[in-house]
């Protein structure tokens, strides 16, 4: 797995490629990397999954656990262009009943509204 990060219009956009997998347990943790823009102030954030082919359980807890941090902060976490399979695994998991998700990145920048 490997993770970018960049800000567009007030939102870190964190760029995800690979497999989110436990056997990719690094320091920088999906989960570590939002807290770390949480602690900067950065409250909305969004996780690009254009280039994510597969994910396990440990990474549906990432991605949990960053949106539970993020909403704790009063901050919104939204995640864009997830592909049918991985939709499929937020469905079995009730995540598509807790997570926003959209199409495209800019359905998802456009639903976090103005500041």
């Amino acid at each position: 797995m490997n993770i970018l990060s960049r800000e567009k219009n007030e939102v870190i956009v964190f760029d995800i490629q690979g497999e989110i997998r436990r056997s990719d347990i690094s320091d920088s943790t999906l989960h570590q990397l939002v807290k770390d823009q949480l602690e900067t102030g950065k409250r909305r954030i969004l996780l690009n999954f254009e280039n994510v082919q597969f994910i396990d359980s440990f990474g549906v807890g990432e991605v949990l656990a960053s949106y539970i941090s993020t909403h704790n902060l009063g901050g919104e976490l939204k995640i864009a262009r997830i592909s049918k399979k991985l939709y499929i695994i937020f469905q079995v998991t009730m995540l598509t009943k807790v997570l926003d998700i959209y199409d495209s990145e800019d359905l998802a920048m456009d639903s976090f509204g103005k500041i």
